[in-house]
């Protein structure tokens, strides 16, 4: 009988060691990342802890490279096969094959409006900051969600009816209120029903070079999925997803409280009119992975709850992220083509 060299042997046994530690922390990394991946493929309707969880989807990237890498050192061939495809699944879902259902070039040119939406966190944010925004990129549509007495006056005193002086506001004390600022007259038309929020649709009409371009503006804020409300956050999104069903142009701004990842927001971007497609500003920009909350401090990382939301046809460029003072959303930002339209059908 031949025996192993003492060297030899006392190498094996800390190399079988430390592919067993690989293997181990592979399968730990692994194992809620399966989970997690099943939640976001499989389109049922979630409690609240998974679809809380389902909005920070890209940031499992990099625990998915990690468990890759352990698995490679852990030199388990199946082991690697399965950590590889859950890596190979979040850079599918992390980068979507449509690329945000971009609209198509070509047509007339159509009339530029740039626009904005800020969530004001009860109306803390710093009115001088949101006036200097618009001022400086000469923004011609203003979106607030949670808009307050004390917000409005502020604003007002900084001169932003001096730059939109067009508005249709109801600003209340709390979260609920909403305000619309514009460069052109704006007509209230309508208001989602059953919402907590106040969640106006207003029309304005812009000169294109082919004719007249009438714009309806819905002014979003869906009830955020938390405290058992996740129900309330569903109804929300799918009356805005009957909203967006509706022809002619179409722009929902504002705070979705939901993000790519949320079947309940690819489902209302799949809902445009006659079948067609809606476009998420951001995404066909190239701008998922740019944060729009939390700004405040908050140790949580970043994802994008603050969408534009146009029909097909209207075209999208610009886009930009601003973080404001005394919010925890960013101010979104972006320039829009509309095309010469008639009054959508309702």
């Amino acid at each position: 009988m031949t025996l192993p060299a003492p060297g030899r042997a006392a190498t094996l046994v800390p190399a079988r060691g430390r592919a067993l530690v690989w293997q181990v922390l592979a399968v730990l990394v692994a194992a809620p990342l399966a989970l997690l991946s099943v939640f976001r493929a499989v389109p049922l309707e979630w409690p609240t802890p998974v679809v809380q969880l389902l909005a920070f989807t890209p940031w499992l990237v990099p625990p998915a490279v990690v468990a890759v890498l352990s698995a490679a050192l852990s030199r388990r061939r199946l082991l690697l096969l399965g950590t590889a495809a859950l890596l190979a699944v979040q850079l599918f879902w992390l980068f979507p094959l449509d690329h945000g259902r971009g609209a198509p070039g070509g047509g007339a040119p159509g009339a530029e409006l740039k626009v904005m939406t800020l969530n004001s966190e009860l109306g803390q944010a710093d009115a001088a900051e949101i006036v200097r925004l618009v001022r400086d990129n000469g923004v011609g549509l203003l979106a607030v969600q949670e808009h307050t007495p004390a917000l409005e006056e502020r604003l007002q005193a900084e001169g932003l009816a001096g730059l939109l002086p067009n508005r249709i506001s109801q600003p209340l004390d709390g979260a609920a209120g909403s305000a619309l600022y514009s460069i052109r007259p704006l007509q209230l038309v309508d208001t989602v029903p059953d919402a907590p929020f106040q969640m106006p649709t207003v029309r304005l009409t812009l000169d294109a070079a082919a004719g007249p371009a009438v714009l309806d503006v819905t002014n979003v804020h869906a009830q955020p999925p938390v405290d058992g409300r996740t129900g309330q956050w569903r109804q929300d999104l799918a009356a805005l997803g009957r909203l967006a069903a509706r022809s002619g142009n179409l722009l929902l701004i504002g705070d979705f409280n939901a993000t790519y990842d949320h079947a309940e927001f690819r489902r209302l971007l799949d809902g445009g009119a006659g079948g067609g497609k809606l476009v998420d500003v951001g995404t066909a920009e190239g701008s998922r992975l740019v944060p729009t909350w939390p700004k405040d401090g908050q140790a949580l990382p970043g994802i994008v709850i603050d969408h534009l939301v146009t029909s097909a046809q209207i075209g999208g460029s610009a886009y930009a992220v601003h973080a404001v003072p005394g919010s925890d959303h960013a101010a979104v930002l972006a320039t829009l083509a509309v095309p010469a339209a008639s009054v959508p059908a309702g």
